[in-house]
């Protein structure tokens, strides 16, 4: 059963500004988030040929419309399963090569069972990349390195969200990520 497509990207909208932004997980988000310059884009894909024909619409949008700054791309049909989806974001990385836009857009993941290497699946550093449903996020390079340049100590961002995460604790963030889905009205 397939969920509603506008609930599904309230809940995401409602992920990033309580959580991402309002956590400071990402110093730049707030930024495009105000310019209203974030596309959110639910799809309905079931399997990876249809992730994959999704991911080439979004980025050829992204390449022609600069009004756009970022998508995010929410699969809440698709991938639920991490391992798969991890796998899949190797496929994600050669159409980039495919389509020439490697260099000119990158991907960042979250996924809700997000699980960096060498951690364990309830260690709280996780929640950095944890969302309520799975999402490829399509960056601009060159508007991450501007925004990385102008940051104090860029280098210095996963480390403060890591000791962030840890303070916070697994319960606390588990129970912010699960505030983010809404009821079925």
């Amino acid at each position: 059963m397939t969920q509603a497509p506008k609930k599904i990207q309230k809940e995401v909208e409602l992920w990033l500004s309580s959580v991402v932004i309002g956590l400071n997980l990402c110093p730049f988000a707030q930024r495009e988030y105000k310019r209203n310059s974030i596309r959110f884009k639910t799809s309905e894909a079931k399997d990876e040929q249809e992730i994959v024909r999704d991911l080439v619409v979004e980025l050829s949008l992204l390449n022609k419309r600069d009004d756009i700054e970022t998508t995010m791309l929410i699969l809440p049909n698709a991938l639920n399963d991490f391992l798969h989806f991890n796998d899949f974001l190797g496929f994600a990385e050669d159409l980039l090569q495919e389509m020439k836009l490697e260099g000119v857009f990158q991907l960042a993941s979250f996924h809700p069972d997000y699980q960096f290497a060498g951690t364990h699946p309830d260690d709280a550093e996780n929640y950095t990349n944890r969302a309520p449903h799975p999402i490829l996020h399509i960056l601009r390079e060159a508007s991450l390195a501007e925004a990385i340049e102008q940051h104090p100590e860029p280098a210095q961002i996963p480390d403060d969200n890591i000791r962030l995460m840890q303070s916070l604790g697994s319960r606390h963030m588990q129970a912010l990520l699960q505030a983010c889905r809404l009821n079925d009205d």
